[in-house]
């Protein structure tokens, strides 16, 4: 809860209701006291979404939550996306925005996102596996720092395997690569490992892991990575 905007935590004491994944929902539990509650479980989104509509059309404040921003692979384009399509909302929706997952993950590695670089989800479950892989390589062949959301789950191995093949092409094996889990959360683990190294963690790496491999001048010192923005030293 500390990293919680002020904005956030005006706007959850300011409302009747909040809809979200269960998860989140417990981890703000002691900011929603008292407060009309929908939760479901993954792969329900849109209907959480659609409760959340349903309690604003009804007159009542509601505030759907996301981990880290609510528009990076958050609610907020699912909000906006079914009110516009219901033939637009009687009501107002505000973006709140927050700290994505990467930003807590980079601050804990030190300074890995100093330059350009890209951030890619490795599920499939809501894109295509050729578009990823398109979109590795041509952020791999770039030079692009890459930060890789739900890399890996019980269910879904290989694109991590595949993903890192691909980035294998582009890269030195020493490029350092940071792993972090529950980034800012009960649980926070991370370590900086090498592109030829990363293949030893994979049994460790879930959805809750964010994994940022640095481009080519990114280094380790000290502990941290860091991927120089050019300024003379």
């Amino acid at each position: 809860m500390e990293h919680l905007t002020e904005k956030a935590r005006r706007v959850l004491g300011s409302v009747e209701c909040v809809v979200g994944y269960t998860r989140y929902v417990d981890l703000i539990s002691p900011l929603i006291e008292g407060k009309e509650v929908f939760s479901t479980g993954m792969t329900h989104e849109v209907e959480r979404c659609r409760k959340a509509i349903e309690f604003a059309r009804e007159g009542k404040r509601v505030a759907v939550i996301s981990s880290g921003d609510s528009g990076i692979y958050g609610m907020a384009g699912l909000i906006l996306q079914l009110a516009a399509g219901d033939g637009g909302p009687a009501f107002q929706i505000e973006v709140v925005p927050g700290l994505p997952a990467f930003v807590s993950a980079a601050s804990i590695l030190g300074a890995p996102l100093m330059h350009d670089f890209a951030s890619i989800s490795l599920s499939d479950l809501l894109t295509e596996w050729d578009v990823i892989e398109r979109r590795v390589e041509a952020c791999a062949k770039a030079d692009f720092v890459m930060v890789f959301y739900n890399p890996k789950s019980s269910k879904r191995v290989e694109g991590l395997v595949r993903a890192i093949e691909i980035v294998r092409r582009y890269r030195s094996p020493d490029t350092p690569v940071g792993v972090v889990r529950n980034a800012a959360r009960e649980g926070e683990e991370a370590f900086i490992t090498t592109l030829s190294g990363i293949e030893a963690h994979y049994g460790g790496i879930d959805m809750l892991t964010i994994i940022i491999i640095g481009n080519s001048s990114t280094f380790r010192e000290g502990g941290r990575m860091i991927t120089p923005r050019g300024y003379r030293v």
